[in-house]
């Protein structure tokens, strides 16, 4: 013991050793003697805690009190940011809570008991909507007079197939044969069959099917078949493959690495929202096939110096009739005027618009028309069914869709939404009556988007709640259901949406609520169908309840909207901050801009134009936007943004179409100027605008740049300068 002693160690007390007890005292000494150190410690603890000198940030200068460490350590401080799954989560079991401290679970078990006892006695009544033949007769008027306006002359139309051919006849290389054994297809699909062989032979062709049929397998076999006799000396880029949205981008990614996983084909992916520098580095080896969305594809022509389209061969539009669009117009535009002027050219939709027939008998070579099916068709295996919505009770929408998705469709259902605030409304609302769910539209991040896809997939997520963002040629397997919560704004939006489900010969269900200022789209609708469409009755007694349990958790979304205002407020925050300690490391060298085809205020004025309008309360007023906003004006405000995109669209189809001068070929070109060369000869000027014969089309198929044009609408030239800013004059 005295060993352990001198070492300052404490021993193991023995049955021999003698312990010295202490001091035996009082109870009320022992008090005493806590509570004095007691209030020792909370003395020191102020003493040392409290500074002094703390002056508030507002006596000294702003630039003076800025202390990044001291932002990042209440960033620390602050509680760590939670999901809106895990908020939703919490208040559920907050209410759960609330009701057992209230004593009334029993009441709210029982009541809740009926409500589910009633729904399921209470059954959705289906009819069947009967077609006028009348209606019929119109039908038929309205398409001769479609086809006798076609004013696009194609080298070859086909619109059959032959059921019997296969790849083998196709002449397909082994390694794609396997790839296309892998992916278990055992026959073409009649898109496949009607394309692939036409897009071998090298020629330029207007596709056109019904959503699902594989048109991504039907353009990217052939071209994976013609790189497989590329010449190996040199890395070139030789296709391109423009998509609208980057979910699309990234499934056709993928099924293109499918089909080239047995050979040295090269593949890249460039979307928005994944990492700018990888592209970049893969973009610098050459690949062979890239895949991209417009945006991104333009941000590295500007930037990145190694990489051009100049040697593109083969430029493929997948939905071209979004990509041809007012909104990505210009995009388009300076992306065709940069490629190759010897390409093949391949468009692919299940829509046909205006611009795609227009782009077709411009930018085209003889090309060949396929439709397999009608623009306007849906899947044969589609049972369409509509949600009557009486006036004034626009505001049971979301009651509708929270029985719909509750009673009968629970699960693989895909909801569509016309604003992204009413996507993240109708999760949080779903997600507190016990749905499980998951939303995909824009204002999600690039990782957020493509988790909650992998889980719908998966099956984790039963239900999703998407913008048109997912309306566009996303293959999805196993949706059983597609609810529209308000009517889209065309048909031909309405056909892609619907368009998610039976695909590939499978069978599926379209719900879609109308009210009575979106019958007009919905008579349109039964005109085309060829099946016949069905009524959905939802029973009232099922509509009041769901609208009333909504009504009770008003308060508990508007908690979470503003717990989400604050995390947005604060990762704001923080951004500056590292945006600024970025600058202070840099020694205040910022990184350069990115350059891009237009200036800031061009692509400003362009977004301007593009709006569809201001909407009350949406902010722009402030008073409107801090009134109490009820179901019915979420609703109305959704109908009214739909009803203003329609009305811009029909706007721009009565426009006057342009002039064309159409030669079958060049024999008859031959005899028609044969015919005219005792009148009057024209002017240079006036051919080239007139002319879109096989010479001058080739010539001419990118069209003037963004730069000469905005140059043309802004200086007045002379003629002569104006004929040198399209091409020089042709000798004669």
């Amino acid at each position: 013991m005295a060993v352990l002693n001198e070492l300052g160690l404490i021993g193991t007390i023995n049955d021999d050793d003698t312990v010295d007890l202490a001091v035996e005292s009082s109870d009320s000494d022992d008090e005493d003697a806590v509570k004095i150190a007691k209030k020792k410690k909370k003395n020191k603890k102020q003493t040392e805690e409290f500074n002094t000198s703390f002056v508030f940030a507002n006596e000294k200068d702003l630039h003076a009190a800025f202390s990044v460490d001291y932002g990042l350590k209440i960033q620390q401080k602050r509680q760590d940011e939670t999901s809106l799954d895990e908020k939703i989560a919490k208040a559920r079991k907050k209410i759960k809570r609330e009701n057992k401290d209230e004593d009334v679970e029993s009441e709210d078990e029982e009541m809740e008991e009926d409500i589910s006892s009633d729904e399921e006695m209470m059954t959705d009544t289906v009819r069947t909507k009967e077609k006028r033949k009348k209606k019929q007769r119109k039908k038929k008027q309205d398409d001769e007079s479609e086809e006798e306006q076609e004013k696009i002359e194609f080298s070859e139309c086909i619109d059959t197939f032959d059921d019997r051919v296969s790849f083998h006849d196709m002449n397909i290389s082994r390694p794609l044969m396997k790839g296309l054994a892998a992916m278990n297809f055992e026959k073409p699909t009649p898109i496949q069959g009607a394309t692939i062989p036409v897009a071998l032979l090298g020629k330029d062709l207007c596709a056109c099917a019904v959503t699902g049929s594989g048109k991504t397998v039907a353009f990217m076999l052939p071209i994976l078949e013609r790189l497989l006799y590329k010449p190996k000396q040199d890395a070139v880029t030789r296709v391109i493959v423009i998509v609208p949205t980057r979910e699309l981008a990234i499934q056709v990614f993928t099924v293109a690495k499918q089909l080239a996983r047995y050979t040295h084909i090269q593949i890249t992916l460039s979307t928005g929202g994944l990492d700018l520098k990888a592209q970049e580095a893969a973009l610098r080896l050459n690949p062979d096939i890239v895949i991209a969305t417009p945006g991104r594809l333009l941000d590295h022509l500007q930037n990145s110096p190694s990489f051009g389209l100049h040697g593109i061969e083969i430029l493929v539009l997948d939905e071209a009739d979004r990509m041809l669009d007012e909104y990505f117009a210009e995009q388009m535009k300076e992306v065709i005027r940069q490629c190759s002027r010897t390409r093949q050219t391949m468009l692919f939709s299940a829509t046909m618009t205006e611009e795609v027939k227009d782009l077709a008998a411009v930018s085209l070579r003889n090309p060949v028309k396929i439709f397999v099916n009608e623009s306007t068709d849906v899947a044969l295996g589609l049972r369409q069914e509509f949600v009557r919505i009486r006036p004034n009770r626009e505001g049971d929408r979301e009651a509708i869709v929270a029985a719909l998705v509750s009673r009968t469709f629970r699960d693989q259902c895909i909801v569509f939404i016309q604003t992204k605030k009413q996507a993240h409304r109708m999760h949080i609302i779903l997600g507190l009556l016990g749905v499980n769910v998951g939303e995909l539209h824009g204002n999600l991040s690039q990782a957020q988007r493509l988790e909650t896809l992998k889980k719908f997939k998966a099956g984790e997520v039963d239900v999703l709640l998407a913008t048109d963002l997912a309306a566009r040629g996303l293959d999805i397997q196993g949706v059983k259901t597609v609810i529209n919560f308000t009517m889209p704004n065309t048909t031909k939006h309405y056909v892609h949406r619907v368009g998610r489900t039976a695909r590939a010969g499978r069978k599926g269900r379209s719900v879609t609520l109308v009210g009575e200022q979106e019958r007009k789209v919905l008579k349109e609708i039964v005109k085309q169908a060829k099946a016949p469409l069905k009524t959905r009755i939802v029973p009232q007694e099922v509509i009041t309840k769901y609208r009333d349990r909504i009504g009770r958790l008003e308060k508990e979304v508007a908690k979470i909207e503003e717990q989400e205002k604050e995390e947005r407020e604060l990762r704001a925050t923080e951004n500056h901050m590292n945006k600024a300690q970025n600058l202070i490391n840099a020694e205040g060298e910022a990184a350069p801009k990115r350059g891009w085809f237009q200036t800031h205020k061009e692509r400003k004025d362009e977004k301007e134009t593009l709006r569809l309008g201001k909407f009350s309360g949406t902010g722009t007023n402030k008073k409107m936007a801090k009134e109490k906003k009820t179901s019915e004006d979420r609703v109305l405000h959704e109908i009214s943004k739909s009803q203003l995109f329609s009305t811009k669209s029909i706007k721009k189809s009565f426009r006057p179409q342009k002039l064309r001068v159409h030669y079958d070929d060049d024999e008859t070109s031959g005899q028609s100027k044969k015919k005219n060369k005792g009148q009057k000869r024209k002017s240079a000027f006036d051919r080239e605008l007139t002319d879109t014969g096989k010479s001058a089309v080739k010539k001419f198929r990118a069209g003037p740049s963004y730069q000469e044009r905005k140059e043309m609408g802004m200086k007045k030239r002379s003629m002569g300068n104006q004929k040198n800013s399209f091409g020089k004059k042709k000798k004669r």
